[in-house]
């Protein structure tokens, strides 16, 4: 992947540093992570930010780690 230099206000960087030793991602990963949901958000308006960032969030982790899913049956006998 190539990289470009941009210029970022000083106060997005600083709140990307907080935010990415939270996340355990790097401050670079943080401003992609946030500029993805931004963007995912604004294709989707009627979805909430934080359903975008989990959707984001599990898309990313590896397939192995993954389970499948098994509903509780909703009848009891």
């Amino acid at each position: 992947m190539s990289t470009v230099s941009v210029r970022i206000d000083e106060g997005l960087v600083s709140a990307a540093r907080t935010a990415a030793k939270a996340e355990f991602r790097t401050v670079q990963g943080q401003l992609e992570f946030w500029a993805k949901v931004g963007r995912a958000a604004l294709d989707n308006p009627d979805l909430p930010a934080s359903f975008i960032a989990e959707s984001l969030m599990s898309m990313a982790e590896p397939r192995d780690d993954s389970t499948v899913f098994v509903p509780r049956s909703t009848t009891r006998a």
